[in-house]
Order: structure tokens, then C-alpha cells, then sequence
């Protein structure tokens, strides 16, 4: 499928959206509920699995291999298509899902590929395939925090990933290496190394608060790495609720857990 070239710009500071400019008979495809306000002239189609496999050469072996793909990473059996259908420019804008950064990576300046983490996938230029990676070793598949599956991106357009938080960019020389923590790894390249790490003192791993493993990444290659993972983000939402068990916090007031009945938030 050829590979469409689109224009784009990036509103926002914390929760950020993406527009992308269609000219007439581009595409770009979308995850699905990602899309946030489109022009008119723009038709949406909503297909059975990755939809760079939906020309008609590809049959329906290719749309249930696409499907199937999509299924492994725990993302929607469908993605939606974007297409101008109008003889003028026209926009077609995606939100991130929760506060970050959206990054736009051309993928023919990385070699043609991206590896990520399952749920950063926001969207991309037609001609995008949308893949996955299987991690062979034992120790990423169990403790890597995105198990034995991850997203691949190939092609050579533009795609858009989101990151929480602040995006940190790193490019590795051959040899080189950096620790992270399993849930901050957005994507790297496939000549990135990556593997899982024990942590190495039981102290450590049993009260530092960093878990038992790190991911360990060498080089040679580009690492994206987000500041703010989802898991975290809900882990602490879900700690701070009182429903679920937990507690307000006075947020520096004198009157600590009696200003939290005083001020309404529990009435």
C-alpha cells in the first residue's frame, strides 16, 4: 500500500491532541475512541483489524491475521480509517487519553520500525502497518511490565505515540547502557537490547518502592521513556480513593482529616 504523507500540528502543553491535514484522497488511521473532532469532507471506515492490510489483495486471511495481531496486544479487534474525501485540505484531530506528551516519529528516519509499549499507539499515516513483537526471553515476558508482547510499527510514515508525562529521549551508542523502571519505557528500536534486571539487594527490592526488576536497555539505538506511566497514575487514583479503601490527605492544612469534612468533598 503506498504510504501517505501528512501534515501536523500539536496543540496543548499537558493533555495535548493532534491534528492531522488530509489532502484530498489521503488517509490516516486512528485507535479506536482516540479520534477528538474531524472537518467536514472527511469520511470514517471502521475495519476488522489493522488497517494496513485491508486492500482487496489482502483477502480475508490478511484482515483475521490483522485482527489477531491486534487481539495479542490487547487492543481493539478494530482501528477506524480517516479519509478525505473532499478536493480541499481538511483536519481530522486525536486526543491523548490521559496527561502526557504526543510524540510524532517518522519511522523511514529509525530504520522503518518502532517498538512500544502496548496501549501508546494514538495514530499514524495510511500505509502504517500495526504489528507485534514477541519477546523471546523469559525474564521481559514475566517481569517487563508489558509482557511477552509488545507493539510493532513498520512502515515509512509518520505515527503518533503518547507518553505520560515528560517525554525523555535517549540515543544509545553501541554498548551503552540505561536503567529503567519496567512501566517508563514508550518504545526504542529494534537494535535496542532489551532485557529485565533484579534489582540485586533484597532491602532494596523489598522497601525502595521500585519493585523487584528494572528494565535494562543497550545499545545501539533511540529509547523513548515517559515519566508518567498509566499504571502508576491509577495505582495512586485508586489509593487516594475512599471508596476503594483509601484516605483524603489534609494537603498541608492544620486541620488535616477534619478540614476533609468541613470543606464538603465528603458530605
Amino acid at each position: 500500500m503506498a504510504m501517505d504523507v501528512i501534515d501536523y500540528e500539536i496543540f496543548g502543553d499537558d493533555i495535548q491532541y493532534v491534528e492531522v491535514e488530509l489532502d484530498p484522497g489521503e488517509a490516516a488511521i486512528g485507535e479506536a475512541g482516540a479520534m477528538m473532532m474531524m472537518q467536514d469532507g472527511i469520511e470514517m471506515d471502521t475495519v476488522f483489524g489493522d488497517a494496513s492490510s485491508q486492500s482487496k489483495q489482502s483477502g480475508l486471511m490478511g484482515k483475521l491475521m490483522g485482527a489477531g495481531k491486534r487481539l495479542l496486544t490487547g487492543e481493539s479487534l478494530f482501528t477506524t480509517v480517516y479519509h478525505n474525501e473532499s478536493n480541499v485540505k481538511r483536519r481530522v484531530a486525536f486526543s491523548a487519553p490521559y496527561p502526557g506528551h504526543i510524540v510524532p516519529i517518522q519511522l523511514s528516519e529509525i530504520g522503518g520500525t518502532l517498538i512500544c509499549q502496548k496501549d501508546s499507539f494514538l495514530c499514524a499515516a495510511r500505509g502504517v502497518s500495526l504489528g507485534i513483537a514477541i519477546n523471546q526471553k523469559m525474564g521481559v515476558g514475566l517481569f517487563g511490565g508489558e509482557g511477552f508482547i509488545m507493539q510493532k510499527l513498520e512502515g515509512e510514515g509518520m505515527v503518533f505515540v503518547h507518553a505520560g508525562g515528560t517525554l525523555a529521549i535517549r540515543d544509545l551508542k553501541p554498548g551503552e547502557t540505561i536503567r529503567v523502571d519496567t512501566g517508563c519505557v514508550v518504545g526504542f528500536q529494534p537494535s535496542v537490547d532489551f532485557e529485565i534486571q533484579y534489582v540485586g539487594k533484597v532491602k532494596t527490592a523489598l522497601f525502595g518502592g521500585e519493585g523487584l526488576f528494572f528494565a535494562t536497555l543497550r545499545g545501539p539505538g533511540r529509547v523513548w521513556v515517559q515519566s508518567l506511566p498509566l499504571s502508576r497514575l491509577a495505582n495512586r487514583i485508586v489509593r487516594a480513593a475512599p471508596a476503594a479503601g483509601g484516605r483524603s490527605v489534609g494537603e498541608g492544612s492544620l486541620l488535616g482529616g477534619l478540614g476533609g469534612l468541613l470543606d464538603g468533598d465528603n458530605s
